[in-house]
């Protein structure tokens, strides 16, 4: 049943994730649900194929680990995603969403940041938040 996969979308959670796979023809033929612990190994274990998942913190470590075992890793911004799903919105329905919308040839895709580029990101989140704080502080003074 693995062999024939040529996509897998991974739906990201805290502790349990869902995964689906689509063959060449775009049909669902693997749908699965993995704790956190048990993604790594699966994944490991299938032939190079595009994984797709929706773009967030978590994905971009997922992504790299993936990457290293041969995988193509997509990322694609969840607002993307939401047009694809076929039913009411739930874990398995967004994991064959994420499937659809990585063989789409308009999907407009996220780099996979490095460790490095997280990083610094994070210094600007937080640097923006002081100097926002700051700014309120003196506004909430001058207005006293």
């Amino acid at each position: 049943m693995q062999q024939n996969l040529s996509v897998v979308g991974i739906d990201l959670a805290k502790r349990v994730f869902h995964v689906a796979g689509m063959d060449d023809k775009g049909k669902i033929v693997l749908r699965k649900r993995l704790t956190r612990e048990a993604l790594l190994p699966f994944i490991a274990r299938l032939s190079p194929v595009v994984i797709g998942m929706e773009a967030c913190g978590g994905a971009h470590d997922w992504g790299r680990r993936f990457r290293e075992h041969g995988h193509t890793v997509k990322l694609s911004a969840p607002q993307f995603v939401t047009p694809y799903v076929k039913s009411n919105k739930n874990d398995p329905a967004d994991a064959e969403a994420i499937c659809e919308a990585v063989t789409r040839p308009p999907m407009r895709f996220v780099a996979v940041k490095e460790v490095e580029q997280q990083d610094l990101q994070a210094l600007h989140r937080a640097r923006e938040r002081v100097v926002k704080a700051r700014t309120a502080l003196v506004n909430e003074t001058r207005g006293l």
